[in-house]
Formats: C-alpha cells, structure tokens, sequence
C-alpha cells in the first residue's frame, strides 16, 4: 500500500462512516485485502454531517461517473452495500477494490487503487449524483 499522503483528502457523512466501520469489521478475515484498505480509508476520511457533504462527494448509494486512466474507458456505477450489489446492473459493493477507492472521493479527483490481481490502476471522477435523500447536501 503507498504512504496516505498520495491519496486524494475524502469526506464521509458520519453515517457512512459509522456503517462502513462496522461493515468492514465483519470481513476481517475474509477479505483482508478491503479490509486494509478501507480501513485506511476510514481512518483518513474528514467526517460530517450528511447535510454538510458537498453534493460532489461519492456517498453510499452515489451514482458514480468515472475515468480509468490508463485506457480511458468511462464507465458508471452506484456504490452500494454487499447485499444491493449486483455488476450487470451497475451497482458495485463498497467492500470491492473499486468501491473502496470510490467512497469518499469528488468530482474531478483522481485517485489510485490495486485491483484484486495486484495491477495499479487510477481513477478519475467524473461526475457525482447523489440518492435523493442526500438533496439536503451543499453543492460544491
């Protein structure tokens, strides 16, 4: 894992932070891999109140537009949790590399995660739109 201090600064409502705390705990043994890194996730994130996270930030249940940076490709997802998620419809569990390294992250950041298979790769967000619960946010 590279030193923190080459990851982009993240935000996470209290809530998030909360359930991913406890979310993550529980697959300790079975995924140490996510566990490390959302752990160190948790750890760095800032974290406020859900009416005070900018509308630009990835939360749980986000509809995500990212870049990959090293082919290009675009692709949208929505971060969710293990039991919601399901790849054909485009909804990425939190506890995956990818959705590790999307929670937390705005538009516009880039930031770096290894894929199960060891490979660096770099995202960039693109675009955020946040589940209507989350309206109350503060745009950016």
């Amino acid at each position: 894992m590279r030193p923190v201090d080459q990851f982009p600064p993240i935000v996470m409502t209290a809530t998030d932070h909360d359930r991913l705390s406890t979310l993550v705990e529980a697959v300790s043994d079975k995924q140490p891999d996510v566990y490390e890194y959302l752990t160190a996730e948790l750890d760095r994130a800032a974290v406020i109140n859900g009416n005070e996270i900018a509308l630009a930030v990835v939360t749980m249940g986000a509809r995500v537009t990212f870049r990959d940076e090293v082919s290009g490709q675009e692709r949208t997802v929505t971060l969710v949790y293990p039991h919601d998620a399901d790849l054909a419809a485009g909804r990425v569990s939190v506890l995956t590399p990818i959705g590790a390294a999307l929670i937390g992250v705005a538009e516009g950041q880039s930031i770096a995660w290894y894929t199960r298979a060891g490979e660096m790769k770099t995202l960039t967000i693109l675009a955020v739109e946040r589940p209507t619960e989350d309206q109350g946010a503060v745009a950016a």
